[in-house]
């Protein structure tokens, strides 16, 4: 017979003629001859768990056992209170209550937890322990959940507005004239901050940067504006070093266009854009309709633009097709100075062909800039029979 098998049966045969204590500590002595591996193999031999041999093996070593007492201080048959049907019932009241809103609840505007639960429900004269309501509210199958995002505040027009700029695009890839999606992807700060993700290094060799994320005095930042033709499969990033700001935004459309855009279609007349209904290219943002409206003139292009509703910016072209190819592409390295970046971003590239050029652009763009009612007037803005706020066009009335 093996020595597990001798072992196992010795366990057995004498765990049933000891006390609770004198288990703990006979298996917790077994345990120790074995030395490494010891708490495992006795926890399977003898089917107990694991930290009660534990437990047992921190009382033989503190050489404080008194063998009158069988129990640790505050053992034994636990209190009657959570099993008692009022107790339970008053707690889950006050549970419910928070649930579902109670406007008179006290907890209704602070953090609903036990140690909360039990001084508010011991002020109203029935003191209970935190340990005590952790127990009721495990036994009624409540446990610490955060928000589920769920509910759909999207827009009820959502889908039609996806028609509309469905059908407008094929119109545009069918009339051969450019087609882009735009936006702003989140402000980089310059430097030797950490940047999410993993890259491939020698073993135990990981890049060392600065140990917090916080902005210094005269922070340097990096703010990718990225546009993407649709129909070219190609990305242009413009990297501003100020704030994004409406004027940034039209801005980096023209330097798309200059550097770009215009090389690719030089017959072109109209241009469509597709961008989100918030931010710097937001629908309701005069400065945006004012600038564009100042582009178009300068190269005499009818400018379309089609905004996606609220929360659907991820079907937003640019952020799956560019921008999630270069957070992929820069994760785990540090953008260190705009040159890095603009290097990191210009080396993003895809098995289906996505090619992308990026630049600097070190100009100034204040904010706070107001765009006044007679400017406004200049522009010749042309609204659609369908949310005519989401899809308008903008003509040049005259060449800068």
């Amino acid at each position: 017979m093996d020595n597990d098998k001798l072992l196992k049966r010795k366990l057995l045969s004498m765990l049933p003629l000891l006390n609770e204590k004198q288990r703990r500590l006979f298996l917790a002595a077994e345990a120790k001859e074995i030395g490494y591996g010891g708490i495992s193999k006795i926890a399977k031999l003898a089917n107990i768990s694991r930290p009660l041999i534990h437990r047992g093996i921190v009382e033989l070593d503190s050489g404080k056992i008194d063998p009158e007492v069988v129990r640790n201080e505050g053992g034994g048959r636990k209190s009657t209170i959570t099993q008692d049907k009022k107790v339970i019932k008053i707690v889950e009241k006050y549970v419910d209550d928070l649930t579902s809103g109670d406007p008179m609840s006290p907890l209704k505007w602070v953090s609903r937890t036990i140690r909360h639960i039990a001084e508010d429900l011991t002020i109203k004269n029935f003191p209970i322990s935190r340990e005590s309501i952790r127990i009721i509210l495990k036994n009624l199958d409540y446990s610490l959940q955060g928000n589920n995002k769920s509910l759909d505040d999207s827009h009820p027009d959502r889908d039609e507005q996806f028609k509309h700029i469905n059908k407008t695009v094929k119109k545009y890839f069918k009339e051969k004239n450019p087609v882009i999606s735009v936006d702003a992807k989140k402000k980089e700060l310059i430097g030797n901050f950490e940047n999410k993700g993993k890259e491939w290094r020698k073993k135990n060799n990981p890049r060392k940067v600065k140990g917090h994320d916080f902005p210094e005095k005269n922070q340097e930042v990096g703010i990718p504006y990225g546009v993407y033709d649709q129909a070219n499969n190609s990305g242009w990033v413009n990297v501003g070093c100020d704030h994004d700001t409406s004027a940034f935004a039209v801005a980096s459309i023209e330097r798309w266009w200059i550097y770009v855009g215009k090389k690719i279609y030089p017959s072109a007349t109209k241009l469509l854009i597709c961008a989100d209904s918030g931010g710097s290219n937001g629908y309701r943002t005069r400065l945006w309709k004012f600038k564009l409206y100042v582009f178009a003139c300068k190269y005499n292009l009818k400018i379309t633009i089609c905004h996606f509703p609220r929360g659907t910016s991820k079907w937003n072209k640019i952020e799956h097709r560019l921008f999630s190819h270069i957070s992929m592409n820069w994760k785990g390295r540090p953008l260190t100075s705009h040159d890095v970046m603009v290097k990191l971003i210009g080396a993003t590239k895809t098995s289906t062909g996505l090619t992308v050029k990026a630049k600097i652009d070190k100009r100034k763009y204040p904010i706070g800039i107001k765009v006044t009612d007679d400017q406004m007037e200049k522009i010749k803005i042309k609204k659609n029979k369908f949310h005519g706020d989401w899809n308008y066009s903008i003509s040049p009335q005259r060449k800068l």
